[in-house]
């Protein structure tokens, strides 16, 4: 009987350990302009220092329950940890990106961004930019390269 309960208390703590580490991932949710939400989040059970994380689009018309709605998602890959997420024009259209900034875990601490259009119920990934230094401004980057595009 011993055994039984020690075992069962290794299981039981083992689990409260994988819910621990889950809850360091990043999870942010933004209210857009327009109403609709955006949850951006590090992929489930992945290490904080590379990975995936999901961009997720939801109406927003139940202001209750903002996540209810869901109208598009996108998955990419991260190598480095999810540092923030920001609003802003990176094209100059006049309408805000969704900017998501990850930062390497290296030694050098670089920064990639990636900035999503919101395009009615799609989100299309408008540019990239990758291994800028530790202290550059990510959406100064970001707006660079769609000035190129133009």
């Amino acid at each position: 009987m011993k055994t039984l309960s020690a075992m069962f208390g290794v299981v039981v703590l083992s689990g409260g350990a994988v819910l621990a580490a889950e809850a360091d991932r990043f999870v942010q949710r933004l209210l857009l302009p327009g109403g609709a939400t955006i949850v951006v989040a590090e992929g489930d059970l992945e290490p904080r220092s590379i990975g995936s994380y999901s961009v997720r689009l939801y109406s927003g018309v139940n202001v209750q329950f903002p996540a209810d709605d869901f109208l598009a998602g996108v998955i990419q890959a991260r190598d480095g940890s999810v540092e923030k997420v920001v609003l802003a024009d990176v094209d100059g259209n006049g309408r805000e990106e969704v900017v998501v900034v990850v930062r390497c875990v290296g030694t050098g601490g670089y920064l990639s961004a990636y900035a999503f259009a919101v395009d009615q119920k799609r989100l299309v990934l408008q540019a990239t930019v990758a291994d800028l230094p530790r202290d550059a401004d990510p959406v100064s980057a970001l707006k660079k390269t769609t000035r190129k595009k133009r």
